[in-house]
């Protein structure tokens, strides 16, 4: 599962501890995302080790995320993803590789006024229990790291629930970075 840690880093600016809230299907429809989220990143990551992080379009809806730890810079690793906003967020998602079940990522992230990238995960145990109270449909997953969520509700309703301010305790901060200066 380290790889999944470098991978999400990446992809989602973020380090898992362990289990995953995937989709089924992409939840995002692909925007242009804010010209800000592009450029250089440095954070630490949960092990106090220094992380760059190398954001750059690819196209007008999709973008690349090259992360490496520093000093390393042969172990830098590479992933597509798209963006969207809905409601007062900014959202990224990824497809997975199939080899880790092939589904979709989802994390919030915004940009601060301080130059700051936030990046949020959603709470799995949040997930559950909206799955336990039928306000999402989804079902449990097995993983080497151990149980996560597959959600297979529709977009729509994913996002109503999202954007429930009853809700909003359902996203963590799990990554704060730096913008690196010029």
């Amino acid at each position: 599962m380290k790889g999944w840690r470098v991978m999400l880093l990446a992809v989602s600016f973020l380090l898992l501890n362990g289990c995953l809230v995937t989709f089924k299907q992409a939840p995002l429809v692909a925007q242009t995302a804010p010209q800000s989220l592009l450029g250089k990143w440095s954070s630490k990551d949960a092990w106090g080790q220094a992380r760059h992080l190398n954001i750059r379009a690819i196209d007008k809806t999709r973008y690349q995320a090259e992360v490496y730890p520093k000093g390393e810079p042969k172990a830098r690793k590479r992933y597509t993803f798209i963006v969207a906003r809905h409601g007062n967020r900014w959202y990224a998602s990824a497809a997975l590789p199939a080899n880790v079940g092939g589904d979709y990522t989802l994390n919030g992230f915004e940009l601060t006024d301080a130059g700051e990238l936030v990046v949020y995960d959603l709470d799995l145990e949040q997930i559950r229990q909206a799955i336990g109270q039928s306000a999402l449909s989804g079902d449990t997953v097995e993983t080497a790291e151990g149980t996560g969520v597959q959600i297979n509700s529709p977009s729509a309703k994913v996002f109503a629930y999202l954007d429930d301010p009853a809700n909003s305790d359902v996203f963590v901060e799990i990554a704060r970075y730096q913008r690196v200066a010029k």
